[in-house]
Formats: structure tokens, sequence, C-alpha cells
């Protein structure tokens, strides 16, 4: 049974950061790639960001390019989302998820096989 668990979510200001942990276990990391969903009250859950399963390629949803940055330790079966100039928008459920088939991450929900509890990231203004 592959588990994932977040970390990091917290309250912070508008323009700071936050560093997202999503720790895994109960299957072969490395061969997953990972991305990170957002859930904001009353709208559907989106993609955020994703990394290939080699950590060589990234993708991003245009709001957060060059403001959000994903990251991976496949010796600690970690993930990592570094979110900086925070803005209220930004305000959601963060989930992590892992797709165990397919070569480049999907953006789609329905694309990923595993998913987190998720951790509540609050920006204020």
């Amino acid at each position: 049974q592959v588990q994932l668990v977040e970390s990091g979510g917290g309250l912070v200001q508008a323009g700071g950061s936050l560093r997202l942990s999503c720790a895994t276990s109960g299957g072969i990391f490395s061969r997953y790639a990972m991305g990170w969903f957002r859930q904001a009250p009353g709208k559907e859950r989106e993609f955020v960001i994703a990394i290939s399963w080699s950590g060589g390629s990234t993708y991003y949803q245009d709001s957060v390019k060059g403001r959000f940055a994903i990251s991976r330790d496949n010796n600690k079966n970690a993930v990592y989302l570094q979110m900086n100039s925070l803005k209220p928008e930004d305000t959601a459920v963060y989930y992590c998820a892992a797709q165990e088939k397919g070569v480049v991450p999907g953006r789609l929900a329905r694309e990923y096989d595993y998913w987190g509890q998720g951790t509540q990231v609050t920006v204020s203004s």
C-alpha cells in the first residue's frame, strides 16, 4: 500500500514563502512521477506542478511559473514544493500525488494513482 503524507502547510502573508514536503512509503518511489495539486473552497482540484520520475523534467501551471519549484529526493522517497512570492489566490489545500504509469507526468487528477491527505496553505493579504 502506497502512502503519501504532506507537511509544511500553514499561514503566511502575501509575498512570503512556504516549503511543502511529501513523504512516501510502501512503493517504489523512484518509478513514480510526482505531482502537486490544490483545491480551494468551492473549486475543483487543479494541477499545480509535477516532476518526472528521474527529476529531469518539470511541468507547471502557468500561474505558478517563476514562483513555485518542485524537487525530489529519490533516496529519501520524498518530493518537495517550494512556494515563493505567495499570493492570496494560492490559498488552498495542497495535495501530493503519485503517478505509477506513463513517462510524462499528467496534469489531470485522474492520471494519478495515489494521493496524500492534503495540507492547508493560507495566504493572507
